[in-house]
């Protein structure tokens, strides 16, 4: 622990700080806050009330006014400190308010109206987590089939993306052939076509197939990538040839090569085209919701959409659900990370 601290705050200067030890601190500092501000916002916010939502200035953690029960009033009122004109203050219940003026009344005494500038005085606030922002959802909200969509198009899709991936790249690093480079210049020009574009021709030749309504129509048209061909097959430009050529003097077929040295050796790779596979499936939106029109069918973005109304937004249940719906990704995430170092720091060779 001690050599930890030494190096996280080792400075530069000798004898103080340098201005290169200071623009450091800051920029990590600053990343820290831009990096997981707003994670650390949408977890707090997703314990908020819809009136805590929709406060101003917002706060992260999930504040509430505090009520009392007053005699002669059938509703518990909101508490407030107020500051009176002698300088002190009070904590009043409010009855009503009109304009910038507050009538309000105090506990004790619920017969004497008094009349504040709502500058004059600030809510007497108590931390409150509202679980059932998680809890009714689960009831009332079909989350576990919308989830077992979610996983079975996402896990499906990310397998396929990757036998798939890893075949062409396969053949377009360790294959002389004519056109070779033509190919990869092809299938790298498709990153420009934005999904706008195919998107009336890819529902058409869905609907066709007859995969309209049918969750391998969300899945079969997305698993071929040209980010993961060009990532495993630049990977796959670093494994030796020879490792090859050996395998076949041992009779080894071009299945088995691919299989039993290829995938192995390309294992961080295809960890790094997992993870990009799982945040692409798991937060997929616009294609789920245009082929898919049968409630039973949605995945978990696409029935989140069922709390936005024309007229009215339940954010309190979007938010929660939401933070909901990043846990796998982040477990994902976790148990990969490893990978991507080992992808970072190897040649591809064992």
């Amino acid at each position: 622990m001690s050599r930890l601290a030494e190096f996280i705050f080792r400075r530069r200067g000798r004898n103080g700080w340098h201005w290169t030890d200071i623009v450091t601190w800051v920029w990590l500092i600053g990343g820290l806050f831009i990096m997981f501000g707003p994670a650390v916002w949408l977890v707090g916010s997703s314990f908020k009330s819809p009136a805590a939502l929709a406060e101003f200035p917002p706060t992260i953690m999930p504040y509430v006014t505090q009520k009392a029960t007053v005699e002669g009033y059938d509703k518990p009122l909101d508490l407030y400190e107020v500051t009176l004109p002698d300088g002190s203050k009070k904590v009043l219940a409010e009855v009503r308010r009109i304009g910038i003026v507050a009538q309000m009344v105090s506990p004790e005494k619920p017969a004497e109206i008094v009349k504040v500038n709502i500058a004059e005085r600030t809510p007497v606030r108590t931390m409150s987590f509202a679980t059932s922002n998680y809890s009714e959802p689960f009831t009332h909200f079909d989350f576990v089939r919308y989830l077992w969509n979610s996983v079975f198009v996402t896990v499906t899709a990310t397998v396929i993306t990757l036998i798939v991936n890893s075949m062409a790249a396969f053949a377009l690093s360790k294959y002389e052939f004519r056109g070779r480079t033509f190919a990869m210049l092809l299938i790298l020009a498709t990153l420009m076509v934005p999904l706008s574009v195919i998107m009336v021709p890819l529902y058409s030749i869905v609907s066709a197939l007859g995969l309209f309504n049918n969750l391998w129509g969300v899945i079969l048209p997305t698993v071929a990538t040209p980010t993961g061909v060009f990532i495993l097959r630049q990977y796959m430009l670093t494994i030796p040839d020879e490792l090859i050529d050996a395998a076949r003097m041992d009779k080894a077929s071009e299945w088995q090569i691919y299989w039993r040295i290829i995938l192995p050796l390309t294992a961080p790779a295809l960890a790094v085209l997992a993870i990009f596979s799982v945040v692409w499936r798991w937060n997929d939106f616009l294609w789920p919701l245009i082929v898919l029109s049968r409630k039973e069918l949605y995945t978990l973005q696409v029935g989140l959409s069922i709390y936005s109304g024309e007229l009215n937004v339940q954010w309190h249940f979007i938010l929660a659900m939401t933070v909901v719906t990043m846990i796998p990704v982040v477990l994902v995430f976790i148990f990969l990370q490893r990978f991507i170092t080992t992808g970072i720091a190897g040649t591809g060779l064992k």
